[in-house]
C-alpha cells in the first residue's frame, strides 16, 4: 500500500511558506513550493486551492503574487489542514478483505476495524491538538539552520 504523504508534505510547505513570509516578506509562488516539494507548480496549485477554501491560505495574483497563510501559526491545527486535504486517510479504515465469505477473517477484520476505528478517533484528536506554531518551535533551530 502507497503511503499519503500529502499532510507531511503540505506542512512542510506551510512551515517554508511562514518563514519565507517572516524572513523575505513576500508571498512564496507555486514554482517556489514546487521545488521545495520536489513537485509539479500545478499540483502545488491543486493542493493549495483546497486550503485557500477553509480559509487557511490566500494567493495573490500578478506580479510579487503567490501563497501566504491566512492566519497566525498558532491558530492552524493540523487536523484542520488534514480536513481542508479531504481528511486524507494516514492508515486504513478497514482491513482489506482477501478470503471473501471466511468466517474466520470477517471476525479478526470485525475486531480490527473497531482498533482502527478508535485509533483514528485518537489520532484525530492529537491533530486537532498541534499548531503550526507547535511544529515550528519544535523545530525552530533545524529550521533556522536551513535558512
Amino acid at each position: 500500500m502507497k503511503r499519503d504523504s500529502r499532510l507531511s508534505n503540505i506542512l512542510h510547505a506551510l512551515l517554508h511558506m511562514a518563514e519565507h513570509e517572516t524572513r523575505i516578506g513576500s508571498p512564496m509562488t507555486s514554482d517556489q513550493l514546487a521545488v521545495c516539494l520536489s513537485t509539479n507548480p500545478v499540483v502545488v496549485r491543486r493542493t493549495m486551492a483546497g486550503l485557500r477554501e477553509q480559509g487557511l491560505v490566500a494567493s495573490e495574483k500578478g506580479h510579487g503574487g503567490g501563497w501566504r497563510l491566512s492566519r497566525p501559526l498558532d491558530q492552524v491545527t493540523l487536523g484542520q489542514v488534514n480536513t481542508a486535504l479531504g481528511g486524507a486517510d494516514l492508515f486504513p479504515a478497514a482491513p482489506p478483505i482477501e478470503a471473501d465469505g471466511c468466517l474466520v477473517e470477517a471476525a479478526v477484520n470485525g475486531a480490527l476495524a473497531e482498533t482502527y476505528a478508535a485509533a483514528r478517533a485518537l489520532l484525530i484528536a492529537r491533530l486537532n491538538d498541534i499548531t503550526l506554531a507547535d511544529l515550528a518551535a519544535a523545530d525552530n533551530d533545524t529550521v533556522m539552520a536551513h535558512w
